[in-house]
């Protein structure tokens, strides 16, 4: 027989053979696309093969080989799924196929999958792949070194390690499951994003595809050069930079901590928002500002807080309340301003065996750096028993020590003190006030400066009523009383019998008593003032539970063809590895609680 009829008939059988065993039912490994349809029933739909050299070895007597050849790879279709390879082995007793060599399959234009081995349990619809194994979608790949896919539930899963690359961020975990269905990844143990700006940590992860939206779970951090994030459940959007968090929700901007029920947060922006119970931390002034809105701007050095906000310096180890309808604080650490807009107040506790300092304005301005707080627009003052009034009022500190230094009142200056027998008091154009251990003991009335006293004797019996006209005007006080008068250029005036004084003319012009709007203690600050209607904070609820990933069956009643690589203890669940976090995990401990 000449070579020519030989490889005529060598070819004739070939082709004989490949049409018989199209006849049979063939499967193919497919890790995303549409499941396998019945046509009757215990009728399967067919796999088509469409290219590649068919022979049998000895050595695989229940196997049928295609190897690839001068055309090209092993080609195989199936309704929809491509898939190439450089050789495959099909067990059709078992319904089983294995793939190997450079190994690829696709779905449509929006699934690819590669890989050195595939296998597929055409009885169970359970795949696995292994080898440097990529699986690409639109915005995303998965690398990984083993993957198992459940057709039924249209899943994948890892658990020794893999890396999800998106389109702005790396995503790591040692633990992984991708739900093709929603494009859905949950991470679990040892999460990490790595972005060029930042790198998220995390217990559990859920990152959708799509979208490139990450929902933290468990205590995570999102940090950077410029800020850290800190939450027990949030939301971040990978590739808008613009991040919700809520449950221990906190911003550390290194020297200014950010704390909230819920936190917006905005990095192109360099901005950040807060909701309900705030509080701002400034560790290089030691001050707190609380409320219940607020808003940072980092490259600014600025916050804005409203809803109650109140901010409490910490001073010669006292603490200095300052409220207001809007707090803002701006300024470089080292040199903060607190500004306070529209019926502000301040209250100073004072230390042990100190009274009380406390003041209202309409606007309040704070230096830190100088040492100076300023109350403007109608502002009163009172320490101890003295109450003072003008049209602006200065309080200047020691930046030393932080004690209280310098007290000025700039014009219509009005000094009242309540006595027994009537009201102390001294006008002027200006006043200025000297501390001593924070406690006014000298004050200067200067120009215009009259006065009404009720002076007293070593025996605290009344004198007389002092109304006296001067240039200027020198007070003396002890114990929080007035001791003695220095008149400066003295004019008319003198010490009258209070039967000699009517009763109209003991009150000064501008005289204006108000101590029952005085602070005597922390929480008048907000006195007179209702309570802000807090909005209700939208949570981010817990994933539901999907169940394991693997069945928990027995052993023997595990379909694995003889042929395959896996063993019963791979397609089980490893009770130490961690579980996700669920909704109905949560609804459980409340169950418990009560």
């Amino acid at each position: 027989m000449n070579s020519s009829i030989k490889n005529l008939i060598t070819t004739h059988v070939r082709l004989r053979i490949v049409e018989a065993f199209k006849n049979f039912f063939l499967i193919i490994f497919i890790l995303v696309g549409i499941p396998l349809q019945a046509q009757d029933e215990g009728v399967k739909t067919k796999v088509s093969v469409q290219s590649g050299y068919l022979e049998k070895k000895p050595e695989f007597p229940d196997a049928i080989i295609y190897t690839k050849d001068l055309s090209g790879q092993v080609y195989i279709v199936h309704e929809g799924v491509e898939m190439w390879c450089d050789q495959a082995f099909v067990y059709l007793k078992d319904n089983f196929v294995k793939a190997y060599g450079t190994v690829r399959i696709t779905q449509g234009d929006t699934v690819s999958m590669n890989s050195k081995y595939a296998e597929y349990n055409g009885n169970t619809q359970f795949a696995f792949a292994s080898g440097d194994v990529l699986l690409t979608e639109p915005k995303t790949t998965l690398r990984t070194d083993t993957l198992y896919f459940d057709r039924i539930k249209q899943q994948a899963f890892y658990r020794t390690g893999g890396t999800v690359k998106d389109t702005a961020s790396v995503l790591t975990s040692r633990i992984g499951r991708y739900y093709a269905d929603t494009k859905k990844y949950q991470f679990l143990s040892g999460v990490k994003i790595v972005n060029p700006e930042y790198i998220v940590n995390s217990n559990q992860i859920d990152f959708y595809s799509e979208s490139g939206g990450a929902y933290l779970y468990g205590e995570s951090t999102i940090e950077s050069e410029s800020s850290t994030v800190y939450c027990e459940r949030g939301y971040y959007d990978t590739r808008n930079n613009t991040g919700y968090f809520i449950k221990n929700s906190r911003i550390d901007y290194n020297n200014r901590v950010l704390f909230g029920d819920s936190i917006y947060f905005d990095r192109n922006k360099s901005f950040a928002s807060a909701t309900n119970n705030i509080k701002v931390l400034d560790t290089v002034n030691k001050s707190i500002i609380r409320g219940h809105y607020a808003e940072v701007f980092r490259l600014k050095d600025s916050v804005f807080i409203t809803k109650r906000a109140v901010a409490v310096t910490l001073r010669d180890n006292d603490s200095i309340y300052v409220h207001a309808d809007t707090l803002q604080v701006t300024g470089k650490p080292e040199d903060r301003i607190i500004k306070g807009f529209y019926e502000a107040r301040l209250f100073k506790k004072g230390l042990e065996g100190e009274d009380p300092t406390s003041g209202k304005c309409d606007s309040i301005y704070m230096d830190q750096k100088k040492g100076i707080t300023k109350l403007l627009r109608n502002p009163v003052l009172w320490t101890a028993e003295n109450q003072m009034t003008g049209d602006t009022i200065h309080i200047i500190s020691n930046t030393t020590t932080e004690k209280l230094d310098t007290l000025k009142v700039f014009k219509n200056a009005f000094l009242i003190q309540k006595d027994s027998a009537g009201y102390n008091q001294i006008s002027g154009e200006r006043l200025i006030g000297l501390f001593t251990n924070n406690e006014l003991d000298t004050v200067n009335i200067i120009k215009n400066a009259q006065v009404i006293y009720y002076p007293r004797n070593d025996k605290q019996e009344l004198i007389g009523i002092n109304n006296t006209v001067s240039s200027s005007i020198q007070l003396y006080i002890e114990e929080q009383q007035i001791s003695g008068i220095r008149f400066i250029k003295q004019g008319k005036g003198k010490i009258y019998p209070l039967s000699e004084f009517p009763e109209n003319a003991r009150i000064l012009p501008g005289f204006l008593w108000r101590g029952d709007e005085r602070l005597y203690e922390v929480n008048d600050i907000f006195k007179d003032k209702p309570l802000p209607v807090l909005p209700k904070i939208k949570g981010i609820p817990l994933p539901k539970d999907e169940g394991n990933f693997f069945e928990d069956m027995p052993e023997e009643g595990m379909q694995i063809p003889e042929a395959s690589k896996l063993k019963p203890k791979n397609l089980q669940n490893n009770p130490e590895d961690p579980k996700p976090d669920t909704i109905d995990q949560e609804k459980d401990k409340v169950e418990e609680q009560k």
